[in-house]
């Protein structure tokens, strides 16, 4: 697999999607200095077609959660199939994924270090070791680290439906996120719509 500069991928997206952690919220961040879509031709401005905004909000979800198309396109099946809502189903499994929940609550400076920390064993959810970044965390779990690391909260991304315990190196789940709680900006119609097709 070819690596792509994760810079690049926000601004492909034209957001920031905080791929880098701490770094993004600095002035060093690229976004900040080249807001405009990389290459050639990227500051040249188009109007896209409706299935070009529907392809961009699919793909600044997936990148966001740093998910592969099956994977993302297996979110939206189960979604689909469940009573209820889709898009606020689909943006729940995916904020209560492991390696989104160890990010949020700062264990991990970047969710690609998130995942690392997951499959090196160092995330325990209510005492059992867990090695899946995609384990989808339920109500009352504990979700703790096996190393020293005290979790740094984060105000603007500790969510409402995770408790920080006064330990901080642990942190309960004290509900399904709900869809004011979730404060990711996204149009989840654009992407309903792009599968529904």
């Amino acid at each position: 697999m070819v690596k792509q500069n994760v810079c690049k991928i926000c601004r492909r997206e034209g957001k920031k999607l905080f791929l880098k952690g701490e770094r993004c919220l600095t002035s060093k961040c690229p976004f900040v200095r080249r807001s405009y879509a990389p290459g050639q031709h990227g500051s040249r401005r188009r109007k896209p077609s409706d299935f070009a905004v529907q392809l961009r909000e699919k793909q600044k979800v997936r990148k966001t959660y740093g998910l592969y198309e099956t994977q993302f396109k297996n979110y939206y099946t189960k979604a689909s199939c469940a009573e209820g809502d889709t898009a606020e189903i689909m943006l729940s499994s995916l904020e209560r994924r492991l390696d989104n929940v160890v990010y949020r609550v700062g264990l991990s400076s970047s969710k690609k270090m998130a995942r690392q920390i997951i499959t090196h064993g160092h995330v325990l959810v209510n005492g059992k070791k867990i090695t899946k970044p995609m384990y989808s965390v339920e109500p009352k779990d504990k979700i703790e680290s096996n190393f020293k690391n005290q979790i740094k909260t984060k105000p603007e991304f500790l969510p409402l439906w995770i408790k920080l315990q006064t330990d901080k190196k642990s942190c309960i789940i004290l509900h399904l996120p709900t869809k004011d709680e979730m404060a990711a900006d996204f149009d989840m119609a654009q992407i309903i719509e792009y599968y529904s097709k």
